[in-house]
């Protein structure tokens, strides 16, 4: 599974319609308004690094009303729930 990371910059009138749109995108799992100097995170988690282009470029960045888009694959995923199970013995 390929996870990317998209930070999304919208014209501020449209936020909340572009936000829908892109979390309605085959591959999109979450969408998240932020604050700082990004509008929107979307988490694309698609099968094969081919598919990341289909749908950040041919279908996200295509939305009305986006108006840039930073592109970030991830390497790994750490957590605190794939920490636990790491050091884990088993024992309930």
């Amino acid at each position: 599974m390929i996870t990317a990371i998209v930070f999304v910059n919208a014209d501020v009138h449209q936020i909340p319609e572009v936000a829908e749109q892109i979390a309605a995108l085959d591959g999109v799992s979450e969408v998240y308004s932020v604050t700082g100097q990004i509008d929107l995170i979307a988490l694309v988690r698609v099968s094969h690094v081919d598919d990341v282009a289909a749908v950040v470029a041919d279908k996200l960045n295509k939305i009305t009303g986006v108006t840039s888009t930073e592109t970030h694959i991830a390497f790994r995923a750490y957590s605190r729930h794939d920490l636990e199970a790491a050091f884990s013995l088993g024992l309930d």
